[in-house]
């Protein structure tokens, strides 16, 4: 039997030994305490000490959950079209899920990171990843609302995605899948000779947040996953890790895991970047998509791409080594002091901790092993700290508190495991329910974490919840870090399959959060400012209704004239001014959504009816006791002159 076989049984074994387990048989430092139950209560009026952004995989949405308590607060669409909220479904949201491939209505979202001032998390915004069809979106954190997503050429399966620097001049985003670039028809078997890996550098605006793919580095077919900025003496630096250094392009479960080690990618960006400035490398013709919300016009915008500047390991000589890490890797952490970079193979029995500071002395003293298409390959162990001995199975994932610990994510022995930052000795271990993925800390991965709790992102949950058919809802689990021990506090389902998330105090953001959009600042070209302006208005077969909504009417709520064939555009303002006061609209036979309108914003649907009669419209966000009354009639002829009428209060 081969090593490998063996270490395929060895692991599926141990999976199906964790999963028989009881989900009643929490031991140890896990054990459930007297006062777990009022550790998490935050009892009426009072409010959760933490926001937690977590991503909503598959999902394609991010879910906002209060810490200590669990509870959801909210899911914010991003990458699929939502009818609760009308994204994707009312004309100005559109736009936002348009791409090179056209309208695309779902993707797959794993990992948020929040944006970063001298490597503290600032609460300005979240960026997340479209992993399917490549893409980084950012949300804005005052209204909690999806404002951009730019896609990312050049790549295929964006996971290692979006990951900030220090101060977020930059989010960066590797490709998990190397294909031919620039994409070609080509045998699949010529993967060692056509394909490649491009590592994306999106610039950002530290006023606006607005994002520009500034450039790519073109690096060889592996596959790039999990990353990190650098902080303090290393913050001009990103550290990724890659897998399938074979470029095995099948079974790769065995093909992929071949070598003994695999890499962590260094890339110098700050270099990088005044080399792009500068000019060096080339422009390659390329299609991608830029899709940006106004907030003054409430609308979103469409805008294709034509080029990116594209970056060789020739051009950037000196920013670009590896550091060979045990093989398999995901995660990819650096710790506070900027000095550590933690990798995780997933097939290796210790966690390898790097030195940012012996890398460089391997640098300067060319302790390079190999050459890999012009980039240096250092030596391992000129670069190694140290390294953790027989932590778990399956290392995934690395947080660290703040007080000199890193906790790192066991998928296969299903474990959060403890460690000392001095010495590199375990110190603790929980066991999770069951096969952890990512965990967090909130701040856990700046300079300044707020160690008091870490969460672990679970992927299956037999025996923790009640049954709901084949498919049981995937979890978190909170556990208190603020002791020696990790003590498990509590169970809360997540929606979607939750991979990464990030968590900072409250306070932060709810010093700035929106409470309503000003009428008078309202843009929008079909806007309604009062309710002596509404009016209806033909062109040609297109019916546009200029329509107020406030409590507890809608103006005009009464319109003839519409016919079959007709498309009403139904512009629908919100005039309130009160915090927490939205309108929905819907429309009997709208084949799309409801819209749901924020207090001073303008929300457009289509509508085009088929029959002749008259149909009721309503509001569908319960916003007032006269609520059910918040509703209204339109008529739809067969034919006739289609004179257009409405009343006026």
């Amino acid at each position: 039997m081969s090593t490998q076989t063996l270490l395929r049984l060895m692991v599926l074994a141990v999976s199906a030994l964790i999963m028989s387990c009881s989900g009643n048989n929490e031991a140890g430092g896990g054990a459930l305490s007297g006062d777990a139950a009022s550790r998490v209560y935050v009892a009426p009026g009072e409010k959760d000490e933490f926001y937690n952004f977590v991503s909503g995989g598959f999902s394609g949405q991010l879910a906002v959950y209060g810490l200590p308590s669990g509870r959801l607060f909210r899911v914010i669409p991003v990458f699929s079209v939502d009818p609760e909220k009308g994204w994707g479904y009312t004309e100005e949201t559109k736009p936002m899920l348009m791409t090179s491939h056209g309208f695309v209505p779902w993707d797959d979202a794993h990992h948020p990171d929040m944006s970063q001032t001298g490597g503290v998390a600032d609460g300005k915004w979240v960026f997340i990843n479209g992993n399917n069809t490549p893409r980084i979106a950012r949300i804005d954190l005052t209204d909690f609302r999806t404002k951009e997503i730019i896609e990312i050429p050049n790549a295929a399966g964006n996971h290692s995605s979006p990951f900030s620097t220090e101060n977020s001049e930059y989010v960066v985003a590797g490709t998990r899948f190397s294909v031919p670039i620039p994409q070609e028809d080509v045998s699949i078997q010529q993967y060692s000779e056509k394909f490649k890996g491009a590592l994306s550098f999106v610039k950002v605006d530290p006023k606006s947040g607005n994002m520009n793919l500034d450039f790519q580095l073109l690096v060889p077919g592996f596959d790039y996953d999990l990353a990190r900025a650098g902080k303090g003496p290393s913050k001009d630096w990103m550290f990724m890790s890659c897998y399938n250094s074979e470029q095995a392009n099948t079974m790769k479960e065995i093909n992929a895991s071949q070598n003994d080690k695999d890499f962590i990618v260094a890339i110098n960006w700050k270099k990088c970047a005044e080399l792009a400035a500068a000019g060096k490398g080339s422009m390659m013709n390329v299609d991608y998509a830029h899709n940006v919300y106004n907030d003054e016009t409430h609308s979103a915008s469409h805008t294709m791409k034509k080029q990116v500047r594209v970056l060789t390991a020739d051009d950037i000589k000196g920013a670009l080594f590896y550091m060979p890490t045990p093989k398999s890797p995901h995660g990819c952490d650096v710790d506070p002091s900027g000095e550590l970079i933690v990798g995780g193979g997933k097939l290796a029995t210790v966690i390898p901790v790097m030195s940012f500071s012996k890398m460089l002395k391997a640098i300067e003293g060319g302790k390079v092993d190999k050459m890999i298409a012009g980039i240096p390959v250092l030596n391992y162990k000129e670069c190694l700290a140290g390294e953790v001995q027989r932590p778990g199975l399956g290392p995934l994932h690395t947080e660290f508190d703040g007080k000199g610990f890193a906790y790192t994510s066991f998928f296969v022995s299903s474990e959060i495991v403890k460690w000392s930052l001095k010495d590199f000795k375990v110190v603790d271990r929980v066991p999770t329910y069951y096969s952890i993925g990512h965990l967090c800390i909130p701040g856990g991965n700046s300079t300044k974490p707020w160690g008091k709790y870490v969460i672990a992102y679970n992927k299956i949950t037999k025996d923790r919840y009640l049954p709901t058919g084949p498919e049981l809802t995937q979890s978190a689990q909170l556990f208190d870090i603020s002791g020696d021990k990790m003590k498990l506090l509590l169970d809360f389902p997540t929606i979607g399959e939750p991979h990464y998330a990030v968590a900072c105090p409250a306070d932060m953001i709810m010093k700035n959060s929106k409470k309503m959009y000003q009428i008078t600042e309202n843009k929008h070209p079909y806007a309604t400012h009062k309710e002596a302006d509404t009016r209806v208005e033909r062109k040609g077969n297109e019916v546009h209704v200029y329509m107020t909504s406030i409590r507890s009417h809608f103006a005009p709520d009464n319109i003839e004239g519409v016919k079959v064939g007709d498309k009403v555009y139904w512009h629908v303002t919100n005039l309130e001014q009160d915090w927490d006061v939205p309108h929905g609209f819907a429309v009997i036979g709208a084949n799309n959504s409801e819209a749901l309108i924020m207090p001073g914003e303008t929300c457009t649907i289509v509508w085009e009816p088929k029959k002749a009669g008259v149909y009721p419209f309503y509001c569908s966000d319960f916003c007032s006791a006269l609520h059910q009354e918040m509703q209204g009639y339109v008529r739809v002829s067969n034919g006739g002159s289609g004179q257009l009428t409405w009343n006026k209060r």
